[in-house]
This record gives C-alpha cells, structure tokens and sequence, in this order.
C-alpha cells in the first residue's frame, strides 16, 4: 500500500520517500511494523489526491490514509519551530527539501529516507552508519532534541534495549542531565513507552537503563527502591528484589503487557513489609503490593480493566505456593481466573528468577490439562430465583447460600438441582 500510495504522489509530480522506522528497520533485515511516507505534498494537496484521507495532523502536515485494515501516514516535509511545552513545537514550515525534514527528527537512526522504486537511501544525518555500528544518537545537538520533546530520552532507552544498540556517550549525557524534565511528560505517554520498553524486546537493558540514566527514580520510584532490598538466600540465590526482577524480564522475551507489568511490579510491596524474624520475612507483601501497584496503574493512567488484571496478577503470585494443599473447589476457582494464562507465566518466570524448583507450575499444568472448562466453571444448578420459588425471602443470606452450593458442586458433592436446593434451604434454615 506504501508504494501505490507513493506510485499516486509521483505520477502528480510530487516527492514521495519512505521514512522513519520501516526503513530503518528494512535496513536491520527486520519486518517493518507500519510504513510511513514523506511528501513535499501539502495537507490541501494530499486530501485532493486522496478525498478519504483523514486529517490526523494537520498543523503538522500529517495524513491518516486507510485501505481495508491498512492504513499508510503520509506527512508533509517540514521544519520546526522552538517548543515551549516539552512535547510540540509552536509553529511549522512546511518544506519542499528532504533533508530539512530529517533534520527536525529524533534519532540519526530514524531520519533515513528510501526511494521505494530504487531503493536509494537517503542520509542526511549519518544514520546508516550508526545502524552499522549499532549506535543510538540524537540528530544534531542531543540537549535540543530532548528540551523539545521530553518524551524522546524514554524512545532512546527504548530503541537502544530493543535494538541492543549502546547510546552514544554525547546523547546519554544530554538525557542524564535532564532526567527529571521526564516528570513534565503526560502519564500516558510515559505509560505508552513504558509498555513498548518492557514489550518489545530486551525489558532487562530497558529497565537497567532507565536507571543508569536518571529516570526510573522520576517514573518509577517504588520500581528504584528494590535495590538494595535483601531476600531470604534459602528461597533467592540470586540476590536482592533489583536482581530477581532483572533475572525475570532476562528470561521473559517478548511478552503481553499484562506479564511484564506483573513482573516488573509483583514485588513493590517487598521493601516497605521488609523485616528479619527467624529468617528475611516479607509477611502481607502480595497484598500490600496490589493496592501499590493499582496506584502506580492508575497513575499511569491504564484502563480499569487493564489495572485489575494486573493487580490481581500481583496479587495472587503467592498463592501458587498452596496449590498442591488447596482443596479442589479452591484450585478451581483459581485456575479459572480471567486471563489465568498471564498469572501461569508470571509464577514460571517467578520460579526461575529465584530457586528454579517448578513443582508448583508442573503441578497446575497438570491439572489444566485435566479439567475441561466446563469442570472449571460448570453450569450452576439453581439460582436466587429458585430460592424465591421455594419460599425464600431474597436478602443477603442468598448469596453465602448460592456459594456453598458452588462450592459443593466444584467438590463433587453436589451433582443435581434437587441436591443443590436441599443444601441450599439447609443453609437458609439457619439464618
């Protein structure tokens, strides 16, 4: 779609080059996630050219066009004014020279241009040879890149720990002296570059650089204060809550979001339930560590939904050292868990950061493999209305009473409607 959209720009006379990220990527031998295109077409222009092209920026000469669930962002060369907010310049030019339009970019890495009929590149920032040499860099004067866009020190962590590139020493510099201004960034677009660093591909050096650099102590302080939180060595060999983090996201890979969250924050509530007793303890830290990190999601400004599937994540890490004791009503319930798939792997990586014995996940791949879904979460055999039926005033009661039917049903114990209500009326009975 790329080059059909370019084919239409040149065959008006227009340039049209691929830009960004899909080249920069092509380059690396890697699939491109998305194309971009660079034009000295103006908006007027592009909307002319193309009647369904949606406006998504149009003081930044930028275009949104879609063709079935493909969709091409086309952007009008251009050069930028200062920025006085830290995230959008003040004023636009739009231009008809490509290397104008590299020069406002971010990255060297990221200011490549193809011809997609030649494929000729187009280097005005010595971009190529930072791909080659495996470097991160800021397009001329690293300190003015990231005074204009505060969010730009978090994509240079990004970029180097996906790409395992090394910053280069002038741009590290420049993020390291201006760490705190990430403070100024909107929750959601830190939370955005968050989930990308920890999502895409080596979350370890993501998470150790954006501690060497400053900014993990700004956006996650609760995060920062692992370090140095000592662990029982019988249980981690492998050293403080820093270091056990660290090991997980290492083995983790790529992974859905809802995991690296609840590996980067399934012992927050460690440092401060700390104490030594008979042995290092961290008593009610699972507990303590959901209510810490729902409130770091919802600083974050993450859904509700997304919140408490994570928090439940932290939460009930600790619980898969009782699931070969629970009864099996108990297990039931807890393998039938929304998104139970998220909190299995969390308790793998768990495992295999600290004492590498995985009894506990054997044991519940087990029984998953056993119990169909419909043993999990079997049709229920009455309801409240049927206690109603049988004489019942609603109220309260109904539920504990509608509990322990579940429950008996779950053990076994109860297999009809018939039985079901006997327990039921039993338990009414007695209120």
């Amino acid at each position: 779609m790329a080059v059909a959209v370019a084919q239409e720009l040149r065959s008006h006379r227009y340039q049209a080059y691929l830009v960004g990220g899909c080249v920069r990527d092509r380059l690396l031998g890697k699939p491109p996630k998305d194309f971009d295109v660079a034009t000295d077409a103006t908006p007027d222009q592009l909307t002319q050219l193309f009647p369904h092209a949606q406006l998504v920026g149009a003081h930044f000469g930028v275009v949104l066009i879609k063709e079935g669930m493909a969709q091409i962002e086309v952007a009008t060369f251009r050069s930028e004014g200062t920025y006085s907010d830290g995230r959008r310049p003040e004023a636009v030019r739009f231009e008809t020279n490509p290397a104008l339009d590299a020069q406002r970019r971010d990255f060297t890495i990221n200011g490549l241009m193809e011809d997609p009929f030649s494929g000729k590149i187009l280097d005005y920032v010595g971009g190529r040879a930072d791909l080659a040499s495996g470097t991160i860099r800021a397009i001329g004067d690293p300190a003015e890149r990231f005074e204009e866009d505060h969010l730009r020190m978090l994509r240079a962590v990004r970029f180097a720990a996906r790409l395992n590139f090394s910053i280069d020493e002038p741009t590290r510099n420049a993020i390291s002296e201006r760490a705190a201004m990430v403070r100024t960034v909107s929750a959601e677009r830190v939370r955005d570059e968050l989930v990308r660093i920890l999502t895409e591909g080596g979350a370890r050096r993501g998470l150790e650089l954006l501690d060497e650099l400053g900014l993990l102590v700004h956006i996650l302080p609760e995060v920062k204060a692992f370090q140095g939180v000592e662990q029982p060595p019988e249980y981690h060999p492998e050293g403080d809550v820093w270091t056990h983090v660290l090991l997980m996201l290492q083995n983790m890979g790529t992974a859905p979001a809802a995991v690296a969250l609840g590996v980067l924050l399934h012992d927050v509530g460690k440092p401060a339930t700390f104490r030594r007793a008979d042995r290092i303890r961290f008593d009610g830290h699972a507990e303590l560590g959901a209510n810490l990190a729902g409130d770091i999601l919802e600083r974050l400004r993450f859904s509700k939904d997304d919140a408490d599937h994570i928090t439940a994540i932290v939460a009930n890490h600790m619980k898969f050292m009782d699931v070969q004791k629970m009864r099996l009503s108990t297990l039931k319930r807890f393998l039938r868990q929304r998104g139970f798939e998220d909190h299995l792997e969390l308790h793998r990586l768990d495992c295999l950061a600290s004492s590498g014995r995985t009894e506990s996940y054997d044991f519940v791949k087990q029984k998953l493999s056993e119990l169909s879904t419909e043993v999990l979460r079997p049709e229920r055999l009455i309801s409240g209305r049927d206690l109603i039926v049988a004489g019942f005033p609603a109220g309260p009661a109904f539920a504990e009473a509608l509990e322990a039917v579940e429950t008996a049903q779950l053990e076994g114990e109860v297999t009809t409607r018939e039985e079901a209500l006997v327990l039921a009326k039993t338990i009414l009975g007695r209120k």
